[in-house]
């Protein structure tokens, strides 16, 4: 495997077969409350309580066409009511899929990519998939090493997370012969399903926000003007403003995703609107950037100047109680979520599918 590139296997299923082969073993033992735990129910016993051999509850419970619907439904209500749990992966092997989902992502450690690995994972683990997770970096050496070892594991299906919408991803779905669903980022095929964060909206519900509150001095500082997301988010924003007879009170400046940015942005339209009354940053480093800024130029936030930023950066973070800047949240577990029940219900949806962002009041707007 290269370097640039590892892979990890998450299975919410195998953890559990693990426990339950370990309670075997010891019998009853207490749990971390004191409680006594009493050892997983066997294919035996499901079989002994319902009535028929080891061979017919397996054939039941693994729904194969082997044994009569009446068979089965008593089966699978005798293992419901004891409570049972059958081995995921034999029943893997027995209808013919490996129960594993490929996740290629940009960079793992990335905070957005956290988030959006983290709610397909948690909707793959309730469905009992396992996720083989592999850092490609994107680059075409990694990226090829990453789906060669992923063909060799006979995954059921790919997720490919990025880390934003700014620039589209390189295709990846006529390499595979399982469904590929790309999340969080933009295809460069257009036919890709693909789940992703709704930029327009994004700009659109923050402009609105600043209408509704009667802000007219209203502008815009943002990322590189070549940046899709930044041209997005200002699009949807200038949307809202025009419906109401608006505008922006200064051209939008486009730079960087940085704080400095913010900073030296903020200088700049202030000395072009000096009575402005409101900021939408492109996100929330920006939006904290102009916030020291105009506190050190002594305008009040949000008396002076309201400010809405991107990303609900705080909880991202550091899940803060307290929430200080008012900002737009793009979705980013409901992303992965979306991406994972595409996997698992697969259909003859393509293109891209746009989820909603929400906006998260706070003191700064």
């Amino acid at each position: 495997m290269c370097e640039t590139a590892f892979a990890s296997v998450i299975s919410i299923t195998g953890l559990l077969e693990i426990v339950n082969l370990q309670l075997r073993l010891r019998g009853r033992r207490r749990n971390y409350d004191g409680k006594m735990i009493d050892p997983p129910v066997t294919l035996s016993e499901v079989a002994a309580a319902a009535g028929v051999s080891v061979s017919t509850a397996s054939k039941a419970l693994n729904d194969t066409d082997r044994v009569s619907a009446k068979t089965r439904a008593h089966v699978t209500e005798t293992a419901r009511r004891l409570g049972f749990r059958g081995n995921a992966l034999a029943r893997a092997f027995a209808n013919g899929h490996s129960q594993t989902i490929g996740v290629l992502t940009h960079r793992v450690a990335n905070p957005f990519s956290r988030a959006v690995l983290a709610g397909a994972a948690t909707t793959l683990g309730l469905h009992e998939q396992a996720m083989l997770l592999y850092d490609a970096r994107f680059g075409d050496e990694a990226m090829a090493e990453s789906i060669a070892q992923l063909h060799a594991r006979r995954i059921d299906g790919v997720i490919v997370i990025g880390d934003g919408t700014s620039f589209a991803t390189k295709s990846i779905t006529d390499q595979f012969e399982v469904p590929v669903v790309y999340a969080f980022t933009l295809s460069d095929h257009p036919n890709d399903l693909t789940v992703t964060a709704d930029d327009h909206e994004i700009g659109r519900l923050a402009a609105q926000r600043f209408i509704d509150s009667g802000r007219r001095g209203i502008v815009h500082m943002t990322g590189p003007a070549s940046d899709h997301a930044a041209i997005a988010r200002e699009q949807g924003a200038r949307s809202a403003l025009n419906a109401s007879g608006l505008d922006w009170a200064t051209p939008p400046r486009f730079g960087s995703w940085t704080e400095l940015w913010g900073e030296t942005a903020l200088g700049d339209v202030i000395a072009a609107v000096p009575d402005l009354d409101a900021i939408f940053c492109g996100n929330d480093h920006i939006a904290r950037g102009a916030e020291r800024r105009l506190q050190s130029l002594g305008r009040s936030v949000p008396g002076d100047v309201a400010l809405i930023g991107v990303d609900n950066w705080e909880r991202l973070m550091v899940d803060q109680a307290i929430q200080h800047l008012t900002t737009v949240d793009v979705g980013l577990e409901r992303i992965g979520e979306l991406a994972a029940l595409h996997l698992l219900e697969p259909g003859d949806e393509r293109g891209l599918h746009l989820v909603p962002p929400t906006l998260v009041l706070a003191e700064t707007g």
